[in-house]
């Protein structure tokens, strides 16, 4: 079995997604490393015929495995989907608007796994992202709160990661378990990060794989309900994960994050905090080690929101 697959969600346009692939088919030694590349539409609108027959086109050197999601998964369920489908020991998970741009990345993401530079076993290479159009870095992206003191590193090790930019080792979901299924859009990151370094590992960031996303330097504004679906699943992760102060901090200051960002909507605002209430119900706790608190702390994880 070759040691990396792909797996490629889809939301925008075909031209994008076929971009992608074309790129994916150029990278240095990918028919020697490539298992696979898993691509799922997860019910896109843009018509992906160009995508399909370029997919049934291809050689067996890159096998590109197309399959119709049978409704909107969301992202969670929608990678879980995709995983089922497949089985490289080291899976790139990479936004469908975006490119590697580095050609020998497949080559130095074996090396920063293999490379034994942490005390822990390596879940997760976390990539650098750039905008596609200004090369700038895209601060989002960085998986640290701490922009400034960061994002000149090289190498560091962190606690959370970029969802659409970032590689896994598969044992690790046989290990901590999937994607949380609840969770239709926003943190689902999270969620696994607290369940792989509370299992001991580590996840890193490294600048040695570098993927351009072409989503505007300015940004995009999310709807009313997605805003609300990340404060209300950022909270959910906090209650599931750990002491039940940093549940407060985060399930408020979300709050108030949520109604700056869309524009003071009370009536999801009430909503927001009724799914709150209902999760110290409806929502089990598996509040994390000791041992791994002090690890986020001396990682300087932002715990309280």
């Amino acid at each position: 079995m070759k040691p990396i697959g792909f797996i490629i969600i889809t939301y925008n346009r075909c031209s994008d997604t076929l971009e992608l692939l074309k790129n994916i088919a150029g990278l240095d030694q990918a028919a020697e490393l490539l298992e696979e590349v898993i691509l799922v539409n997860n019910a896109s609108t843009d018509d992906y015929s160009e995508v399909k027959s370029y997919a049934a086109n291809r050689d067996n050197s890159i096998p590109i495995k197309y399959y119709d999601a049978p409704s909107n998964l969301g992202v969670a369920k929608g990678r879980n989907y995709a995983l089922s489908f497949s089985k490289a020991p080291y899976l790139i998970m990479i936004d469908d608007d975006a490119v590697l741009q580095n050609k020998d990345c497949l080559i130095q993401l074996l090396q920063e796994f293999n490379t034994t530079n942490t005390e822990r076993k390596k879940a997760i290479v976390s990539f650098k992202v750039l905008y596609y159009d200004t090369l700038a870095m895209q601060e989002n992206a960085l998986p640290h709160k701490q922009f400034a003191d960061y994002k000149d590193k090289a190498f560091f090790e962190t606690y959370y990661y970029a969802g659409g930019a970032h590689a896994i080792q598969r044992e690790v979901f046989e290990k901590v378990g999937y994607y949380p299924e609840d969770f239709f859009y926003g943190m689902e990151e999270y969620d696994l990060s607290y369940r792989i370094l509370d299992a001991g590992y580590s996840i890193v960031y490294s600048n040695k794989i570098i993927m351009l996303h072409k989503e505007s330097p300015l940004g995009r504004k999310p709807k009313e309900e997605k805003i609300r679906m990340m404060w209300i699943n950022k909270s959910k992760v906090a209650w599931k994960y750990l002491p039940l102060p940093y549940f407060y901090t985060t399930a408020f200051l979300w709050s108030i994050q949520y109604l700056k960002l869309s524009g003071f909507s009370f009536q999801g605002f009430w909503k927001g905090w009724k799914s709150i209430a209902a999760m110290k119900k409806d929502t089990p706790t598996q509040r994390i080690q000791g041992s791994t608190i002090a690890y986020l702390k001396k990682l300087k994880a932002r715990l309280s929101y």
